[in-house]
């Protein structure tokens, strides 16, 4: 015990002075060697940095940090929207699939999927549904929406405004009559931000055809025309997604046209890059 307090006591010796430990008497060469490399060593760690450079170093990575950290979480939290838009649409995926099964017919128009009556019964018996608000949008969903630019849009939920045990809440716009149901989705209800495109979207069910996508409409490219394209071949190409998030997710001109998000994440494989 005794050997090894010496010992430490000699190690630091070196580290403060090795020069005038070096000089004492008592120690042997080998003692000598080994005290002017342990205090080589500890002065190489002890004096590396001096207090300026340190404060230089922790405030570089302090700015670092201020710039990368609100981008991750940022990104973090579209994430976390599409995570949970999926989970909705699987939701929903799942419910048509048993409806049609259940009714033995061959799509969801034939197992009598039409009108805003018949979808409202659908959602009570294929969803877990924590909360019915009938034609009502609130509290369901929250009573006002925006776009990503900041500008009011009409985003409203007409029918079947639902609130499910994921925390999600759904409904229906258009009727499905034209063989078009237009559904309604906030991913997190009436928690904010309420914008579209960010935890507020829209899918259409094309109940000929037995596909969940984005809006179809017989011309995208002129924007005084707004019809709905029923008998459009579905799903919807890379080119009609895109072309439905520029018009009407990203652009401002008709506060009436909310579709065109839902299409983008399609596109770009369940990510929100925008």
């Amino acid at each position: 015990m005794v050997g090894k307090i010496l010992s430490i006591l000699r190690s630091f010796a070196c580290a403060q002075d090795d020069v005038k430990f070096m000089r004492h008497p008592e120690l042997d060469a080998t003692h000598v060697a080994l005290c002017d490399s342990v205090g080589s060593y500890y002065r190489h760690w002890y004096r590396a940095f001096t207090l300026a450079e340190v404060l230089v170093t922790l405030g570089i990575i302090g700015v670092v940090s201020a710039m990368t950290v609100p981008t991750l979480m940022q990104n973090y939290q579209r994430q976390s929207y599409v995570t949970q838009l999926h989970k909705v649409y699987n939701e929903l995926s799942q419910a048509l699939l048993r409806y049609q099964t259940d009714k033995n017919a061959i799509n969801f128009k034939e197992a009598g999927l039409s009108g805003s009556e018949a979808y409202t019964e659908f959602q009570k018996n294929y969803f877990k549904v924590v909360q019915d608000c009938g034609t009502t949008q609130t509290p369901c969903f929250a009573s006002s929406y925006k776009k990503m630019s900041g500008s009011s849009t009409n985003f409203k939920c007409k029918y079947g405004c639902m609130s499910l045990a994921s925390g999600a809440a759904i409904g229906g716009y258009g009727n499905g009559t034209n063989g078009v149901y237009e559904i309604v989705v906030d991913v997190n209800g009436q928690k904010g931000p309420n914008i579209f495109g960010r935890d507020a979207f829209t899918m259409y069910i094309y109940t000929a055809q037995n596909v969940i996508d984005d809006l179809a409409l017989k011309n995208p490219d002129d924007m005084n025309d707004s019809t709905w394209d029923s008998e459009s071949s579905v799903p919807l190409t890379q080119d009609q997604r895109e072309k439905n998030f520029q018009r009407a997710c990203q652009g401002d001109a008709k506060p009436g046209e909310w579709h065109g998000c839902f299409g983008k994440i399609l596109n770009d494989n369940w990510q929100m890059n925008y």
